[in-house]
């Protein structure tokens, strides 16, 4: 084909040169027309993720097992989740419940038309210990509960340890048909790791048991439990020259030896007709005043005639001396631990004497309960929840006639700690032996528990120091190195006894304008008139005396 020879355009006019460039976009569009549109290379897209399978249970031995844990109780609402109760916290209980479904750790039974989001411990054998109110803390909480075991299945997922589908590893007796290398601690699921990776920071597994004894409940198993209520001495600010604000821990302690024992407690705690309470004896063990490690000088006990109360030996208003009120006993009444400690408090200020105890407990002089404020929530602990040998739970008994329980019980239970060697570590994870045991290391519960008092003591931090600056204020001297003079000014004493204030555990102590006291005061109704209102009002028949209805652990 000849090549056509290029037109020369030079001679071509204005209006030649338009009609040629129509003449040629005509043909242009024509050519375009006929050829395909250009291919574009598509887009990089992300292969869709494939629906997760089904989890399937029945592929999976269970047991039945005791969980030991602690928990900050300041951002909760108490321990215990109550079904169709909203509350403007969470509680403890519904935390561990998502933390046990997100890993797939528990399998309940929903009823029909019941949401699978919400709360439920059905067909799972589920127990607690305790039930800790709005705010307050728990380091030795226990709960038992069934869940998913890595002990393996034999062919087809229906052979195994007793040889039922989906049977339990239970008493930590293995079947002979089951792999005999498998060691139900040893080889067993982290599940002290698996749970803190999900839970809130402030909520820490502690240790997990992998046999309980039979018909282990951890509610009526346990035969005591131990608290413990936190507090500063002085107890609120005060001046350097008063008396307010510091207490007399030697009368306290008086008082406290004598809530030892079995005794009616239906003046220290919060009546609840819901119950129908028939009897309000409970025992216990233990209770005094003990000084917190070395913040007290020589760390000395207190009650033994050592000390003196009012002696104060902190130069600083943010380092004052550390105490704690324990008592250990087999059941506590509803809030009977708080309202134990506010009258504690009452003779620690001198408002009260150490009598008033026994005037308390002293159900025919004084069957009314006086009016009175209960301790403030925050600074009391669930310390630890004791589980003693051969508990039998069939009997539902607490105890409070166990004259041979009187001196307290120590644990019985075989715990696996978090850090502990003989198991609990997660094998699916390359770990450094000795330190990513799940108590140090990356993401260890030490690491976690550290950032958390991290930041809580840079607060404390922060506020002493500016504490401790305001405190110094008021002592000025001229420019020549001498002290100005300074008016004489009333003492605080006389001051502050315009108006009673009264510490109740709070941050700040409450001012009660002239204090009255408690003998003095008007008289609750008993407990009998209180439970009869209630069960006429909801048409029920009060309950007898005795029975597992009485174990209240509520506080």
């Amino acid at each position: 084909m000849a090549c056509t020879p290029p037109v020369n355009y030079e001679n071509y006019t204005h209006h030649d040169l338009l009609c040629r460039i129509i003449e040629l976009e005509a043909k242009l569009r024509v050519l375009n027309a006929s050829q395909p549109p250009p291919t574009t290379p598509p887009k990089y897209q992300k292969k869709p993720r494939k629906e997760p399978k089904p989890f399937d249970p029945s592929r999976y031995h269970s047991r039945f097992i005791a969980l030991k844990f602690a928990y900050l109780g300041g951002n909760y609402n108490g321990f215990e989740h109550h079904t169709n109760n909203t509350t403007p916290l969470p509680t403890i209980e519904e935390e561990i419940w998502k933390a046990l479904r997100k890993t797939r750790l528990i399998f309940p039974t929903f009823a029909a038309g019941r949401s699978e989001e919400e709360v439920c411990w059905d067909g799972v054998e589920y127990s607690k210990c305790g039930r800790t109110d709005r705010g307050v803390s728990a380091f030795g909480q226990v709960i038992a509960v069934r869940v998913r075991s890595s002990q393996p299945k034999g062919k087809g997922g229906e052979e195994g340890v007793g040889g039922g589908e989906n049977e339990s590893v239970h008493d930590g007796v293995e079947d002979a048909a089951a792999e005999p290398t498998w060691d139900s601690v040893r080889d067993e699921m982290p599940y002290i790791q698996l749970l803190n990776r999900v839970l809130p920071s402030d909520i820490r597994i502690l240790a997990w048991c992998p046999d309980p004894p039979a018909d282990f409940s951890a509610r009526f198993s346990c035969k005591e439990r131990r608290y413990r209520y936190f507090f500063t001495n002085p107890a609120y600010a005060c001046g350097p020259n008063a008396r307010e604000g510091r207490l007399d821990t030697d009368a306290m302690q008086v008082a406290a030896k004598k809530l030892e024992g079995l005794h009616d407690f239906r003046n220290l705690c919060k009546v609840d007709p819901s119950k129908q309470l028939a009897s309000f004896e409970r025992r216990v063990f233990h209770a005094g005043i003990h000084a917190v490690g070395s913040s007290v000088s020589s760390a000395r006990s207190v009650g033994n005639g050592v000390t003196n109360g009012f002696t104060f030996h902190s130069h600083h208003l943010s380092k004052p001396d550390l105490y704690y009120f324990e008592v250990r006993g087999s059941a506590f009444l509803w809030h009977q631990v708080r309202h134990m400690v506010a009258i504690l408090f009452l003779v620690g200020q001198g408002y009260e004497d150490p009598s008033i105890v026994d005037e308390l407990l002293n159900i025919d002089s004084c069957p009314g309960k006086p009016v009175y404020d209960m301790a403030d929530d925050q600074p009391l602990v669930l310390w630890d929840c004791i589980f003693p040998a051969n508990v039998d739970a069939s009997s539902r008994d607490h105890s409070i006639h166990d004259v041979a329980a009187a001196s307290g019980h120590e644990d019985a239970l075989e715990w696996v700690y978090v850090g502990d060697q003989a198991g609990g570590n997660d094998a699916a994870k390359r770990a450094v032996p000795g330190v990513d045991d799940g108590l140090y290391g990356l993401n260890g519960i030490t690491d976690s528990v550290w950032a958390l008092w991290r930041k809580r003591k840079m607060d404390e931090v922060l506020a002493g120091s500016l504490l401790d600056i305001v405190g110094s204020l008021g002592s000025r001297t001229s420019s020549s190195g001498g002290a100005k003079a300074v008016a004489p000014r009333p003492e605080v004493e006389e001051i502050n006894s315009r108006s009673d204030r009264v510490f109740d555990g709070s941050d700040r102590p409450r001012t009660v304008g002239k204090y009255l006291p408690l003998m003095q005061r008007e008289k609750l109704e008993t407990p009998d008139v209180v439970n009869e209102r209630y069960a006429v009002r909801k048409g029920l028949q009060p309950r007898a005396v005795g029975g597992s209805h009485e174990v209240d652990i509520n506080e």
